[in-house]
């Protein structure tokens, strides 16, 4: 028999992964505000300093994977209170760096390790465990965490990096990451079954223990048997362009950008906050959309949109933030993430309980095409002296995004052959 809470502790373990995943997203932005003052320091090119952020962003995309299995066999407190600490270390540590590939170890190597393990694999894991009913809605509002992140931090670093440096903004981050340590350990807890009750919505059920093959072998089978299938492919694809459009090129070059073009970077800093702010209602009613229309259809408008947006952005660069510009923010921060809720719903449909792992390994291609849209970014500004191309071929991307979300409409549903490991056809109609 289940016990009985006034409100379901699910709720609670929501809140606290709220918090840890608003940490990893401020922490994954420092790197947006400190490209010029490294560059004017250090004299390294902006295709070096893109290049360890392109080791960040691909960690933190084959993070994901793992950490979300190595959560099913050691439990999320531990790899998440783990992961705090590695993003402190890597943030510290840039204080004493001289060299740039120190900064690819500590931006690149252990921020990109810790906060890959509190990735949107972290969000899949807990929505699928803890949450039944609401379960497109929580993810929603987790993965707005991450907006909430931008949110703020973004306009704080800017101004702590302006007046103060860009350490005394990493050593901020390094701080504020500790401090999140012990909440996580207090309050975090890794399954119902804990508590003596089932999901949100669900009933009662004992923890399924993780196959003796390990974590990493749980993983790398899943995604060897989803990689035959024409959906994983379809989605992997997909979200390698929306991380392309998001966290590659805009969230990364967006504030250099916009200097090239005459804005302080503070002023750019707040309208990349802003894209957070928006990103938060933007993601929120894209995951209760998502419990209502077809999640194929919803990535299919969410990519043609951004795409659209995406090519008109080079001709609304000026000094000043214009009311043009405002729009474009508000626009591109309601789509920012919206992709994410379906994506996860569509992993969970086309994979069953194997979704979280594989959904990591779908983010690991967001990451991907994150990181290529980082270092190409960069290295066409050094060549080319303007981020145009960059822009210009971004949006004709996000439009072939929604193309390949619309064919999903033509793959198999599969099923586990267990929990957490490998998938099979589903000999079915279904």
């Amino acid at each position: 028999m289940q016990k009985s809470y006034r409100i379901h502790p699910a709720w609670f373990v929501a809140v606290i992964a709220f918090v840890a995943l608003v940490g990893a997203a401020g922490f994954r932005a420092t790197p947006s505000v400190m490209i010029r003052p490294l560059h004017d320091e250090f004299g390294w090119s902006l295709g070096t300093i893109s290049a360890a952020v392109s080791v960040n962003l691909l960690l933190y995309g084959l993070t994901a994977p793992f950490a979300a299995a190595l959560m099913e066999k050691f439990g999320i407190r531990r790899v998440i209170m783990v992961a705090l600490v590695l993003v402190s270390a890597g943030s510290g540590l840039t204080v004493f760096m001289h060299q740039s590939w120190q900064l690819i170890l500590c931006w690149g190597v252990l921020v990109g390790l810790g906060t890959g393990s509190m990735a949107l694999g972290f969000v899949a894991v807990i929505t699928n465990r803890w949450f039944v009913k609401h379960r497109g809605l929580v993810t929603g509002v987790l993965t707005a965490g991450g907006a909430a992140g931008n949110l703020v931090f973004l306009p704080v670093l800017a101004r702590l990096t302006e007046s103060q440096g860009w350490r005394v903004a990493a050593l901020t981050v390094a701080g504020v990451a500790l401090l999140v340590v012990p909440l996580v350990g207090w309050k975090l807890r890794d399954h119902p079954a804990e508590l003596g009750l089932g999901a949100l919505g669900g009933e009662f059920e004992e923890p399924k223990p993780i196959a003796p093959a390990g974590a990493a072998r749980t993983a790398l089978r899943a995604l060897r048997q989803a990689a035959k299938t024409r959906p994983f492919w379809l989605l992997a694809g997909g979200f390698a362009i929306c991380g392309a459009t998001t966290n590659g090129l805009v969230g990364t070059h967006f504030i250099p950008a916009a200097h090239d073009h005459g804005m302080a970077e503070t002023t750019a800093a707040g309208l990349l906050a802003l894209v957070g702010f928006f990103d938060i209602a933007g993601t929120i009613v894209s995951g209760w959309l998502t419990d209502r229309v077809d999640s194929r259809v919803l990535l299919g408008v969410y990519y043609f949109g951004r795409g659209l947006s995406l090519l008109v952005l080079p001709s609304l660069f000026a000094a000043t933030a214009h009311p043009s510009m405002v729009v474009f923010i508000l626009f591109y921060g309601l789509d920012w993430v919206a992709t994410v809720p379906p994506t996860v719903t569509l992993c969970r449909e086309y994979f069953g309980a194997s979704g979280p792992v594989v959904f990591g390994w779908v983010f690991a291609s967001h990451q991907f095409g994150a990181a290529a849209a980082a270092t190409t970014a960069g290295l066409l500004r050094d060549q080319l002296g303007t981020y145009n191309a960059a822009w210009y071929g971004a949006g004709a991307l996000a439009i072939l995004a929604s193309l390949l979300s619309l064919m999903l409409f033509a793959g198999k549903r599969l099923k586990p052959i267990a929990p957490g490991i490998g998938l099979a056809p589903v000999v079915s109609k279904a």
